[in-house]
Order: structure tokens, then sequence, then C-alpha cells
């Protein structure tokens, strides 16, 4: 064991007798916001933040952020109330808060007090199997038996879970073991998604450096558990050649590259930078959805996200009977159920997207509205107040013990 590993046990042991020291609640209302485990402020917790903070100016609001993303600096240049995650101000802060709003789970060293409310808004609608659904874990670092005991253990930590739909719901139930309160009420992040903006999609285009005459891609794949260098940190290679995809399809098209928050290899662009633009540390991958005509996806839950807009998906499962067979199985008939077309290799995948990049408008499928009206139909664009109305009464309730 190397000097490096035997400081970082050190150091978590002695984080985890912090944690022990219970210390008093503070006397300001105090809510803690953390996103993919302090590598962003983003997603649904920032969304719930800034209704938080337009609200309710009165409450302290801080955020969970890694030393990484203090390096290199909070996005858009916004100034936040933070502490970072490891630290022991860390540990003394997040004891004192009274919410903690998460969208990933916590370790299980963390310690909850009691004064403490959990909202998990989650991450996504879920396609591939989740927690004990998964028959076989073949993440690093675990086993399948002490995967399971430990997401039921966190699951049921969390005073309230944010689900987008009753399909949600069931399967959050089942497969976290969940038995606490569930707020079915579609999640914040994807709020403004409910009614986009012309203007707002045109300055986010200008913000990306689009130029407003190119079709726009997103392509936004999931990680694979199998391929990882360490726990926590999974590889990914690009399943098409980015030259001959400019090639084919020519100068009329911007490709987005938004890689999952876990993988850790950086995409290499050379030679194609007018082409492919990688924003995987994007803040708030809802710009993209706004700023992209077409989405390109695997099995990521991004597509019942991007789905509010009714605009194509394509689907590339290019390992599909690895990944269905071997790694996690899925909750939808993954080739019946789907809201686009699916193809499986790179010359089809080029002349889908070169075909929809002909036609002006495209309008949605009988399959895509039946899709619509299961999975998008319940958000109405409020889903944040909704939100920062369950963390005030939760504050209300703590004020009048």
């Amino acid at each position: 064991m190397d000097l490096i590993t035997i400081l970082r046990k050190v150091k978590r042991r002695l984080l985890t007798y912090a944690f022990k020291i219970n210390y008093r609640p503070a006397k300001r209302p105090t809510v803690i916001f953390e996103s993919f485990g302090g590598r962003q402020i983003s997603d649904s917790p920032l969304a719930i933040y800034k209704e938080m903070k337009k609200e309710h100016p009165d409450y302290r609001l801080i955020w969970v952020v890694n030393k990484q993303l203090v390096e290199e600096g909070f996005p858009n240049g916004e100034r936040y109330d933070y502490v970072v995650r490891g630290s022991f101000k860390w540990v003394r802060t997040i004891e004192k808060a009274h919410v903690w709003v998460e969208n990933a789970r916590l370790p299980r060293w963390v310690k909850k007090p009691a004064h403490v409310k959990i909202l998990q808004t989650w991450h996504g609608t879920p396609l591939k199997k989740l927690g004990l659904d998964i028959a076989q874990v073949t993440m690093p670092g675990t086993t399948t038996e002490k995967y399971h005991e430990n997401f039921v253990h966190e699951a049921n930590r969390w005073d309230a879970l944010i689900s987008p739909n009753a399909y949600s719901t069931k399967i959050f139930q089942q497969a976290f073991g969940y038995q606490n309160e569930i707020l079915e009420i579609g999640y914040p992040r994807n709020d403004e998604l409910a009614h986009p903006s012309a203007a707002k999609i045109r300055q986010l285009k200008e913000k990306l450096g689009i130029p407003l005459d190119k079709k726009v891609v997103l392509y936004a794949p999931t990680y694979r558990d199998n391929q990882f260098f360490t726990k926590g940190k999974y590889a990914f290679s690009l399943p098409f050649d980015l030259t001959k995809l400019r090639d084919a399809l020519g100068e009329d098209i911007v490709l987005l590259l938004r890689m999952h928050y876990l993988i850790a290899n950086a995409v290499d662009l050379t030679g194609v930078e007018d082409f492919a633009i990688d924003v995987s540390n994007y803040p708030d991958v809802a710009d993209l959805y706004l700023a992209a005509d077409v989405l390109v996806t695997d099995y990521s839950s991004v597509f019942f996200d991007y789905a509010y807009l009714k605009r194509p998906i394509v689907f590339f499962p290019y390992d599909y009977e690895t990944y269905r067979d071997e790694l996690r199985g899925f909750y939808l008939d993954y080739q019946k159920d789907l809201p686009g077309k699916i193809v499986y290799n790179e010359g089809e995948l080029t002349h889908e997207l070169a075909q929809l990049a002909k036609e002006t408008q495209q309008q949605p499928s009988s399959q895509f509205e039946q899709f619509y009206a299961r999975f998008c139909a319940i958000h109405a664009g409020d889903a944040a107040a909704q939100a920062t109305n369950w963390v005030s009464q939760q504050l209300q309730a703590y004020e009048t013990k």
C-alpha cells in the first residue's frame, strides 16, 4: 500500500470520527446542495437553489463542491457560498444544516444527524436496471451483495425522493427498497424544457460558438460498468470516427459531445475542432438540450428529458447484446418502446443523421406521442417551486418543535 493510499485512509477515519461530534443545528435556516458528489453545480439541485434563492433570501444556501471545481472556477463566473467536500469544515457545515438537497448517493460513512432532512432529486428516469434490480454487479470495489445492501441503506436515509412519473415511482420503490415519501412532480432541472424560449436558444448557440444556420447534433452516451480505470472512474472510446462522420455530414452540422460525468478520459478532437465540441464539463445539460436539433444516445436516461422538446432522437446501441445480457438489462423493451430510430453501427448512424439534416421539420410519430404521454406529460414547469415548498415545510416544522 503506497503512502497516498495510507494518508487517504487516515483522513477518511478522521472524518468519520468528526461526524460523531454532533454539532448543534444552525440558528439560521440552512440548506446544503450537492450535485454528482461535488463535481458540478448543476442539475435539479441547481434549479431548486435558484428558486429558493429567489423565494427565501433569508435562508443560508451552501454548495458542497470538490477541490477541483474550486480550482477550475465556478461556471459563468458565478459566486456561491460553498464548502469543500472532504474537509473538516464540510463535516461541521453539513452537520449544522437542516436540509440536504442531493442528486446522487452519499458515502455510507457520511453521518446524517437526527435533525437533518434529505431531499433526493435523483438524476434520471430509469431505462437501465438500478440497485436491487441489477442481478450481477460488475462495478469495481464492490460485490453484488454489498452493493445491494449499501443501496437500500442509503435510500432509506432520504426523507423524500423526487420522481418524474408514475413509471419511475414504481421502479424507485422496488430497485431502491425505498419506503419513504415520494414527490411525483417531475425533475426541477427540466422546468425550462416545458416552455422553451426561441430567444434563449439563439443565445445558447452564440455562447457555444455555433453558427445559427447550422444543425446541432448532441451525442450523450452512458458509461459501461465493466470499462474502468479505477473505482468511480470509467473509460470510454467513441464508437465512430469523427473525421469520417464530419466528411459524410458536411459543413452544415455541429456535433456536441457530452460524456457521462463518471467517464474520466477526455475525447481527442484533434483535426475536427471545426466540427465537434466537447461539452462534457458544461454546467447545465438542459442548455445543451435546448441548443440541439437531434439527440444521439445509447442507454442513457437523457432521452427521457430531451423528449420534452419533441425533437428527433436517434439510439445508437453499438454493444446492445452485451449491455442487455451481461451488464445492466432494461426496464423497457428497448427495441419496441423507445421514441426514435435505432441504429446499430457507424454506417447506419451516419445515414440517419444525414437524412435528418435534410429535413426542415419532423412531426412526432404516434409512438413518440405515446411515449410523451407516459413519461413527460406530468411536467408543468413548476417542479423547482414544488421542491422548494417541501424544503420550506421541513424548516417550518423544525422551527415549531
